[in-house]
């Protein structure tokens, strides 16, 4: 199968990514986390806070700010036990984190290399099982990291730097080739979380999605067979530090940095005897690749294509101001909890321009942080709400306005274009429909972009997600659509050249029969 084939299933004929025999092993499955044996540990504290409203000042917070912050991004939080729908005596017991994941898999892992007070400078596993740090690398490795950047960061003036990558059978066990597509997808979503986070931590970020793939796994001790980076977040104290460094150096590849470090040799546990190959993943991991810094440049925005029809300027708002640690607490995937409510315009206002609002960050794509077009943005099929037409819309976060494409109620046509029907449409008055370019920017970031694309659309759900939660609503993200009848619904297959990445259904809900407790102090 060609990788374009391959990408064009995974997005619109799901059934044909993976084989239709494909059987699930349970017994044999991954732990949902990674964890390494015979290195260093450095225990992060257990008393984090309770609350997160507002931005603090991370040197206030002591050597346990770290462990906080790691802690509130991907640490283990909840442990809920719930009936399993074939048999209601047997309860299925999961350990959650804040961030969403499908199937509750967590593929993504967290390393990170610090400069602070408290540990050895160094790069470090998170491990989120025993919410602990575990050296893999120590020393200074500004020099290493600024030049796979291809000298577009500043580390030398960062205290640490967050590392994304993706263990790859850790949901490939369950969803085979499908798994490629929700690796992007979580990992955007713990990305998000990372920067909401970071926020409250009065830290500055800048997200890097181009980097030299091999020097950066060597750096961390990666097998690409098994593992890989997907992003790269820096982390200062000062805006200015995370900006571009204005240094011209020589292009260098991966195999150049490779040669400045030894290998490590760790050892890590996964639980599962059988581990089977996932060859077309792993193809499309090194399709992704950047071998040299030459290549590693800003993008070339598309211009906004819009559909015609009647513009609705939506209630002037403020932001949403919220505890973060309350809101992710509340948060879940209610699926057939939704309850049906009329939804107040300046609800709809708050939850769309909070979303959108708090979706800016600096990266490495574009060219300038000032008034850039979001590469995702929002659709949305309404119902029941406050004064509005029932109909699709597409929302433009600029003006703050939803533009009417199709009248109508559509919760039946969203309903059948469902794979499985484990929600009821029929209670649910916002379905939200991130949507992004058709090409996934393939001609500047050939294979690469697709990957990026899944990650800014998981970003932009986590922000959806926290936003719905906040007004007292919850969402669902959804995959199993069907992509051609959305496309259509919000006519973004012509002119447009953009197409559904995935669906949100958001509603009040009722609490779900189920035992929960928090992990914390």
């Amino acid at each position: 199968m060609s990788l374009d084939t391959f990408l064009h299933n995974l997005h619109f004929d799901i059934e044909k990514a993976s084989p239709p025999d494909w059987e699930v092993d349970w017994e044999d499955a991954p732990l949902p986390f990674k964890l390494y044996r015979g290195l260093p540990q450095f225990p992060l504290t257990l008393e984090v806070p309770l609350t997160l409203d507002g931005p603090a000042d991370f040197s206030r917070r002591g050597e346990g700010g770290i462990g906080h912050f790691l802690w509130y991004a991907y640490g283990l939080t909840q442990i809920s036990q719930a009936p399993r729908a074939s048999d209601p005596d047997d309860l299925m017991q999961s350990f959650r984190r804040y961030p969403p994941s499908g199937g509750g898999l967590y593929p993504s892992e967290l390393y990170v290399y610090l400069k602070t007070e408290g540990f050895p400078d160094g790069v470090y596993h998170y491990d989120a099982a025993h919410h602990r740090l575990v050296l893999l690398r120590e020393g200074n490795f500004d020099s290493y990291l600024t030049k796979s950047l291809g000298d577009r960061c500043n580390l030398s003036a960062c205290f640490g730097v967050i590392f994304v990558s993706t263990m790859f059978w850790k949901n490939f066990f369950k969803y085979n080739n499908f798994s490629y597509r929700l690796q992007g997808l979580d990992a955007g979503g713990l990305i998000g979380q990372l920067l909401e986070v970071a926020k409250r931590f009065g830290m500055n970020t800048k997200v890097c999605f181009q980097f030299l793939d091999r020097a950066i796994n060597h750096l961390l001790g990666l097998s690409e067979e098994e593992e890989s980076t997907y992003a790269m977040i820096a982390l200062s104290k000062e805006r200015a530090n995370v900006c571009t460094s204005d240094k011209n150096t020589e292009a260098v590849t991966s195999a150049d940095l490779c040669r400045e470090l030894p290998d490590i040799q760790t050892e890590h546990y996964v639980r599962s005897l059988v581990v089977k190959e996932f060859p077309m993943v792993t193809t499309m991991n090194r399709a992704s690749m950047i071998e040299t810094s030459r290549t590693i440049q800003p993008i070339e925005p598309k211009e906004g294509r819009k559909c015609e029809g009647h513009v609705i300027a939506l209630p002037i708002v403020k932001r949403l101001s919220y505890d973060l640690a309350s809101v992710c607490k509340k948060r879940f995937s209610p699926e057939m909890d939704f309850v049906l409510g009329k939804v107040s315009q300046v609800q709809l206002a708050l939850l769309l321009q909070e979303s959108t609002a708090s979706f800016a960050y600096r990266n490495d794509l574009d060219k300038s942080s000032v008034d850039t077009e979001h590469r995702v943005s929002i659709y949305v099929s309404l119902y029941n709400v406050e004064d509005l037409e029932n109909g699709s819309y597409q929302y433009d976060g600029k003006t703050h306005s939803l533009l009417l494409i199709r009248p109508g109620d559509h919760r039946l046509q969203l309903q059948s274009g469902m794979s499985l029907d484990i929600l009821n449409f029929q209670q649910v008055p916002i379905c939200i429909h991130v949507a992004g370019d058709r090409t996934y920017f393939k001609s500047q970031l050939g294979y690469r972009g697709y990957r990026i694309q899944q990650m800014e659309a998981g970003m932009l759900v986590q922000r959806i997600l926290l936003a719905a939660s906040a007004l007292g609503m919850n969402g669902h993200p959804l995959l199993g659509f069907d992509v051609h009848m959305c496309d259509e619904l919000y006519k973004m297959s012509g002119s447009q050249g953009k197409t559904s990445l995935i669906q949100i259904p958001i509603a009040p809900y009722r609490n779900r029969p189920w035992l929960k407790a928090g992990l914390h102090s």
